[in-house]
């Protein structure tokens, strides 16, 4: 087992803002008249979904070391939102080609200033509280990740339901030693089951993929090659070009070539053996994929939602909370 001496300056969040929150899309048109991503909506409270995840990554790393990636025509969102934040990095892909471009661009960027970092990655999009708890939990995948440095790290969430939509985590044996924050190995991945197969995958104690990745910089590289070869010597392109006059006109020469890969079809689905995970516990976690949960997750904390109930569909109307449901303690988001 490897292991180094782990400071702060070399941990590094990236911020993945690029979606487009399509199945959202209709209750924002009815809200505000005119679509809007939901990473950039303040559904509940006086913060973004992009805000609160600025927030929590300038806690776990420096705010220096906080890289945000994001979609070239999100720059009015992203400037805006960002105007009285401080991050190190703001980058905006000239266009989305899925998921795995958009991890290994920051980690271009991030790679060329310090090859020896530990990268926390967050999506914008995620409904998490208490936010305190998961800076928490975060940091103790950092430390682990610190112990075996050849391994991607996952938060998972222990499922209340049935859940076809989400990604599962099948858990293996215990790695760690830590007895209150255990490592598994993940013996297989299920993105978007059948519902016979997430009903397999629940009784068999499998875990929602939150895709909050831990890893170091050179682990995920790695793993990069192995998965996307013809991809990879494009970033290595991107590496002389970080922070000079050419940057904005090499990546968008390299994206004209971009091949379009999902980062957890294709990397983690296929890696299995280079990925553990740990229990995200304590936490309240909801991808507000769509107005149904978004409206649960409201009704749950107990909140007043920003947006008038109005805008919701009959089906996604927030009702009371059934007898025995667990019950989070909120303050103010």
């Amino acid at each position: 087992m490897t292991t180094r001496h782990l400071t702060q300056q070399n941990v590094w969040s990236i911020i993945l803002a690029g979606g487009e929150g399509e199945r959202v899309k209709p209750l924002v048109l009815r809200w505000l008249g005119r679509h809007r991503p939901k990473q950039y909506c303040t559904f509940v409270g006086t913060r973004s979904m992009f805000q609160h995840t600025v927030d929590r990554a300038n806690r776990i790393a420096t705010a220096a070391r906080t890289v945000v990636v994001a979609a070239e025509h999100h720059r009015t969102y992203t400037k805006g939102q960002l105007s009285k934040r401080l991050i190190g990095k703001l980058i905006h892909q000239p266009t989305n080609r899925n998921t795995a471009a958009g991890i290994f661009l920051p980690l271009s960027y991030i790679r060329a200033r310090d090859p020896q970092a530990l990268i926390v990655i967050q999506p914008s999009d995620h409904f998490i509280y208490p936010e305190r708890r998961f800076i928490t939990m975060v940091k103790q995948a950092v430390a682990a990740v610190n112990e075996s440095l050849d391994h991607l790290l996952l938060l998972g969430v222990r499922p209340d339901r049935l859940e076809t939509e989400y990604g599962w985590i099948q858990r293996g044996p215990q790695l760690g030693s830590s007895p209150g924050h255990p490592v598994h190995a993940v013996t297989s991945f299920l993105e978007k089951p059948e519902p016979a197969q997430a009903d397999a995958a629940l009784r068999a104690g499998g875990l929602w993929n939150t895709l909050v990745l831990t890893a170091t910089v050179e682990t995920l590289w790695q793993t990069g090659w192995h998965c996307f070869p013809d991809m990879m010597p494009l970033f290595e392109r991107m590496t002389a070009s970080w922070e000079t006059a050419d940057e904005s006109a090499v990546m968008t020469d390299v994206y004209r070539e971009m091949p379009a890969y999902n980062f957890s079809s294709q990397l983690l689905q296929q890696l299995p053996d280079r990925v553990s995970v740990m229990e995200l516990t304590d936490v309240l976690w909801s991808d507000w994929g769509k107005p149904q949960r978004i409206a649960e997750t409201i009704r749950r904390i107990g909140k007043t939602p920003a947006f008038p109930l109005s805008c919701l569909e009959a089906p996604y109307l927030p009702h009371p909370i059934p007898v025995g449901a667990a019950e989070v303690s909120t303050s103010t988001l």
